[in-house]
């Protein structure tokens, strides 16, 4: 007997979210009968597709090679489903994409509170990632990245103006000590070190007439999220190095200072990315057109996008 589709979703659903919990919330049903329903399809497939731990739920490698070729059909299947039904006037189900948590803060207000009051019968279904994810293997239906960070074989939509990292730190901190005038000045600072998600500490990138120049500075403090470094260089632990957008409002507010402003120049921004190789869906269609109404309006976020809902 062949599996059914609930059976396919199931097991795809177990393995994108990494446990039968998560996966029964998601599909509106109880753990127990998630388990006992692949447990049922391990037991006609005679092979097991997950290794269970009383802590843990992966793939086995059977369970891998599964679920990488159901993945595409059942994408296939949700495409039908999609162009039979996108003649509808709105958009209806479930939007979900995949951001570094930097970039949902930039474009959860207002661009996706403006795509849910415009279309009511649409959910949408953000996941974080510090490291660049596969959305198509994960079942995504688009991400918002830094544009440098966006693989070749996609399809990129600027959403905000170019950008810029920049040095900052306190009044408080400035009081016992001189601004740094070039990086190099740096390794006489304490800095607020970044980690990566490769698990690498960052080195600061600065650049200025053609000179380029990466710092590994000194700092006692390691962190790898760029709110908790917001939170830290406004307390004077020290330097830090983040993008303007999170530092703009408590620069124009004298709550930090910035300092080797010539060493930084911009970078291309934000942008919503999506398979090219994939039918749009009407509900990926109606993000794409809002990204590109705002933008035509000169509204961008991390700039003036805000002030059309302050009015």
């Amino acid at each position: 007997m062949r599996p059914s589709l609930s059976e396919l979703e199931a097991v795809t659903t177990i393995a994108r979210l990494g446990g039968f919990r998560a996966a029964a919330r998601e599909l509106g049903v109880s753990s127990s009968a998630l388990s006992h329903a692949v447990s049922a399809l391990e037991e006609r497939l005679d092979v097991r597709l997950f290794n269970r731990t009383t802590r843990s739920v992966a793939l086995t490698a059977a369970g891998e090679a599964f679920v990488a070729e159901v993945l595409p059909a059942l994408a296939a299947i949700d495409g039908a489903v999609e162009r039979v039904t996108e003649s509808r006037a709105r958009p209806t189900g479930t939007l979900r994409l995949n951001t570094s948590p930097g970039a949902a803060r930039m474009v959860l207000q207002p661009l996706l509170m403006e795509y849910l009051r415009r279309f009511p019968d649409m959910a949408v279904d953000v996941a974080t990632d510090n490291a660049l994810v596969d959305i198509v293997a994960l079942g995504f239906d688009a991400g918002f990245r830094l544009v440098e960070a966006v693989p070749p074989d996609m399809i990129a939509v600027p959403v905000t103006r170019q950008s810029r990292m920049i040095v900052v730190g306190s009044p408080d901190y400035f009081r016992e000590r001189a601004a740094p005038q070039r990086p190099a000045d740096l390794m006489n600072h304490t800095c607020i070190r970044a980690r990566m998600a490769s698990g690498r500490i960052y080195h600061w990138e600065f650049s200025r007439h053609g000179e380029s120049v990466e710092i590994d500075v000194p700092g006692r403090l390691i962190l790898d999220e760029s709110g908790l470094m917001l939170e830290a260089v406004l307390c004077g632990a020290g330097l830090a190095y983040l993008s303007d957008y999170a530092v703009q409002e408590h620069v124009a507010a004298g709550r930090l200072v910035r300092v080797l402003e010539d060493w930084t120049p911009p970078y291309d921004g934000l942008c919503l990315y999506f398979s090219g190789r994939r039918h749009v869906p009407a509900k990926l269609r109606a993000l794409i057109e809002l990204v590109r109404e705002l933008r035509v309006e000169g509204a961008e976020i991390g700039g003036a996008l805000e002030s059309r809902h302050r009015k």
